[in-house]
């Protein structure tokens, strides 16, 4: 978390991230998953929970094969996330490397 860049960085101040062993059942290879409003669309749900992004242990521990690999891919996952939170899109986070 301490080498994350700006805006991203600002962002995590904003949002809680959680660690949690499995994805959900539907999609059980996914890294991570962000829950909120993106900061584009405040007007979207009045009254909405704080966001917060859940990194999924076991997808992510089961595909990297050493320590390093598991650190970037945790980086990028959480990268990725607090870029929806900032309003970016798949296409987005592709062109930043963060796909």
């Amino acid at each position: 978390m301490d080498g994350v860049p700006e805006p991203f960085a600002s962002a995590l101040r904003e949002v809680a991230v959680v660690v949690e062993e499995r994805a959900p059942p539907d999609d059980p290879d996914l890294y991570g998953l962000y829950f909120g409003v993106p900061l584009d669309e405040p007007w979207a749900t009045p009254g909405a929970l704080p966001p917060w992004i859940a990194v999924y242990m076991y997808p992510l521990v089961d595909d990297c094969e050493t320590v390093d690999e598991l650190v970037e891919e945790v980086r990028i996952t959480v990268l990725h996330e607090l870029g929806h939170h900032l309003g970016l899109d798949e296409d987005d986070l592709d062109a930043l490397g963060y796909g």
